[in-house]
């Protein structure tokens, strides 16, 4: 059987880790193709975006398995919930798709809503400091391969934090900042408004397309995150609307509001 397993994780910038976990992977299944995707250390909100645009908001396919190694060990990383790493967790989405992903922080919001299956992986009970490279592995190609003998406790989707309502979750390699913003809710009184970000306060024009926006204004539209109900997203035209905020860490709150007539 050949599996595709995606990979997203927070390794780090070109670090041999994803080497060494894709070897496990392989090792484990010589059919098995990898794919990596790497967010930002502990950002559990660009990991939870992710999987969600992968496993959610692309066209799904046979034998799709999502798997998700962000595992911070600290409060500051983890809102809501402080925890040790999280448990290694299966979810299975409304659209088949296949989800091992730690629950952590904001790792499962932005799917939990098409959850139909959420339970707990079954580990030894000393898997050592790196679960993540001696452990994990195993138990993803054991799933991926049908092999569902793992699977524990049932939790509860309840549990899971809602996603955040208005933070940045992505700045792509154009500068462009991808928010947690759904246009369904965003409802701007007028064309104009002030975007608060970093620290900086800065005027944005509305546009219902980057086709729109004229060269060197910066805008807020829809972005090209969320399927039908997209995320809006901060594009300069020409230029990088991350730069124009100082670069904002992933998290980072921002605050929209309508020009002064």
């Amino acid at each position: 059987m050949s599996t595709f397993v995606h990979l997203i994780a927070d390794y780090g910038p070109a670090d041999p880790a994803f080497s060494e976990v894709v070897h496990r992977l392989t090792a484990a299944d010589p059919t098995m193709t990898v794919q990596s995707t790497e967010v930002k250390p502990f950002s559990t909100v660009a990991t939870g975006f992710w999987i969600a645009q992968l496993g959610v908001h692309n066209p799904t396919f046979d034998d799709l398995l999502l798997y998700s190694n962000t595992a911070p060990r600290t409060t500051e990383s983890t809102p809501e919930r402080a925890d040790t790493g999280g448990a290694l967790c299966y979810l299975e989405l409304d659209n088949g798709v296949p989800v091992v992903a730690v629950d952590a922080g904001y790792n499962l919001s932005f799917i939990a809503d098409h959850a139909t299956t959420f339970r707990e992986i079954e580990l030894p009970a000393d898997t050592g400091q790196f679960r993540s490279r001696d452990v994990f592995p195993r138990r993803v190609a054991e799933i991926a391969n049908g092999n569902h003998s793992s699977l524990g406790a049932e939790r509860s989707l309840d549990d899971v934090p809602a996603p955040p309502e208005s933070v940045v979750c992505h700045v792509d390699g154009y500068g462009n900042v991808k928010t947690s913003i759904r246009h369904s809710a965003f409802t701007p009184e007028s064309d104009t408004v002030t975007v608060e970000l970093n620290g900086e306060s800065c005027e944005a024009v509305v546009r219902d397309a980057v086709s729109n926006v004229p060269e060197g204004s910066l805008a807020i539209v829809p972005g090209s995150a969320g399927g039908d109900d997209p995320y809006q997203e901060l594009f300069l035209r020409g230029g990088s609307a991350a730069s124009t905020f100082g670069t904002p860490g992933l998290g980072e709150a921002l605050s929209i509001r309508a020009e002064q007539a």
